[in-house]
């Protein structure tokens, strides 16, 4: 009977010591991102090319110029980038700002078809704006016969900063050897660079900080004739993520917190006493009747 009394204690004291220490899982989902071994694509989603044209307003239609280096300005829709063609070859580039743009560029010699384009950030063109003529009298070409030209395939570059931006742009006319001033809008010095010859080259910088300059190439020959290009170079930032450290199983992320409850504590005191006092009223209640059998 005594064993029964204690096994009763002990069975008490254990179930309630297993309730006074729980560790409580939490499965958190988190937000979705790719698996382990997962894929990732990466894409441009396609939007509308532009629908509305630039305008040119300066110069104006018939004007003739005695100069090769001329202001082209009007208005554009937000966020593209003007694109302004001579004769069919491009020029010059600007950045559309509060629908309007401005940008210099030279002239050919004799007549000039002024024609300006609207691109949007994907390089998607818009409608064509109205053609202006203009008329550059360029004596130095008439008394040499050539002037000097420069154009680029290109009216925006991009490169991370502290990476090389390389510009290809292409001389040609004139007579060498050529020298060549490339302002890069950095605030930086003006790079001079000499070519004893026509034809491509390419011209690196490195920007320190994120940003969109205006780049201009000045190319002068050995005739003095002169001629200029505007464009645009961007400099773009990295993106810089953080990271934090999680233990994960599949999908979700399990959190362990351990926590003590002091509830069971109560429980248990009580249920040790009343088993205490059950024990041992029954050895005692047995003890009485062995005693009342043998004095019978």
């Amino acid at each position: 009977m005594k064993k029964l009394g204690i096994g009763l204690a002990v069975f008490g004291l254990a179930v309630v010591t297993s309730l006074a220490s729980v560790s409580v899982a939490r499965a958190v989902t988190p937000p979705p991102g790719p698996a382990s071994g997962s894929v990732g694509v990466e894409g441009t989603i396609p939007s509308p090319a532009p629908t509305q044209a630039a305008t040119i307003v300066q110069p104006a239609n018939g004007q003739s110029f005695g100069s090769g280096l001329i202001t082209v300005s009007g208005s554009c829709p937000n966020g593209t980038i003007v694109k302004v063609f001579s004769n069919g070859i491009f020029v010059g580039s600007a950045v559309c700002t509060n629908g309007t743009y401005i940008l210099q560029i030279s002239l050919f010699p004799g007549r000039n078809d002024l024609v300006a384009r609207v691109f949007d950030a994907l390089d998607q063109q818009g409608p064509d704006s109205n053609v202006v003529t203009v008329n550059f009298n360029d004596a130095q070409f008439a008394q040499f016969g050539s002037h000097v030209l420069i154009t680029s395939q290109y009216a925006r570059r991009a490169a991370a900063p502290s990476e090389d931006l390389e510009w290809p742009v292409i001389i040609s006319g004139g007579i060498g050897p050529y020298a060549i001033s490339i302002d890069w809008g950095d605030g930086t010095t003006a790079e001079l660079h000499s070519e004893p010859f026509a034809g491509s080259f390419n011209y690196k910088h490195v920007y320190k900080a994120s940003g969109i300059y205006k780049v201009t190439f000045t190319v002068v020959d050995s005739n003095d004739t002169s001629a200029f290009l505007q464009v645009i170079a961007v400099a773009t930032g990295t993106i810089n993520s953080s990271t934090s450290t999680s233990t994960k199983n599949e999908n979700k992320t399990v959190i362990v917190q351990t926590k003590l409850v002091w509830q069971p504590m109560v429980v248990l005191i009580l249920l040790s006493l009343l088993t205490f006092w059950l024990g041992r009223r029954y050895e005692l209640t047995a003890l009485r009747r062995r005693i009342e059998r043998e004095f019978e």
